[in-house]
């Protein structure tokens, strides 16, 4: 379920504690890991450091894309519907050079949604965008592409983890991870103004209608 459009979700989890905190599921690149596809973090661990220290969560990260493919590696999208439809057979992952990542995606989806059941998570903070994380809106197609495509879905990992009935919030859900963080710090005051990704002016405007499978 995501996390970002049922937010009654976020009130329903178990009260967090520095001796029993929330055990996140946490997209390498979110934890700061090197393993985006040119061998960085994109940036995103310096913006997600502050929440991922609170002393009520345990992060618990892990990069499907890497585990399958390793790091640098060439560039994976959905091809032809979004991460369930991968699932099912009714759609592709490939890179940028037509090569099918299908089987190694799927691979590397399974091995996140093992690590996850063994680390007990009770949700995942995931990247949104990614072929594999993403959880509100994925590319359309190869991302690379002159004029790059959108739609709303998720991708293989995050499919795998909403099947197996694991809550997911992303990045760009910042209403949602407000809510989270006056859980876990009940000094915290969520800002009146922050939307979530379905929410956005951009996605609104480009991606209407609801999001499939919420």
């Amino acid at each position: 379920m995501l996390l970002a459009h049922h937010p009654s979700r976020v009130h329903a989890l178990r009260e967090p504690s520095a001796r029993d905190p929330w055990r996140v599921l946490v997209s390498g690149c979110i934890a700061n890991w090197p393993c985006g596809v040119d061998g960085t973090s994109y940036g995103m661990g310096e913006k997600s450091a502050e929440f991922l220290s609170l002393p009520t969560l345990i992060a618990i990260p892990f990069c499907p894309e890497q585990h399958a493919l390793g790091t640098p590696r060439t560039m994976p999208d959905i091809h032809g519907g979004d991460g369930f439809d991968v699932l099912a057979g009714r759609a592709k992952v490939l890179d940028e050079h037509g090569t099918d990542l299908t089987e190694k995606m799927v691979a590397g989806a399974r091995a996140m949604l093992e690590h996850a059941q063994r680390e007990r998570v009770e949700l995942a903070f995931l990247t949104d965008m990614s072929a594999a994380c993403g959880s509100q809106v994925i590319s359309d197609g190869c991302r690379l592409t002159e004029t790059r495509k959108f739609q709303k879905g998720v991708g293989v990992a995050t499919a795998l983890l909403l099947e197996a009935g694991i809550l997911v919030v992303s990045q760009r859900d910042y209403r949602t991870l407000a809510l989270l963080r006056a859980r876990l710090d009940p000094g915290y005051t969520p800002p009146a103004e922050v939307l979530d990704h379905h929410e956005h002016a951009w996605t609104r405007e480009h991606l209407p209608g609801p999001h499939p499978r919420t």
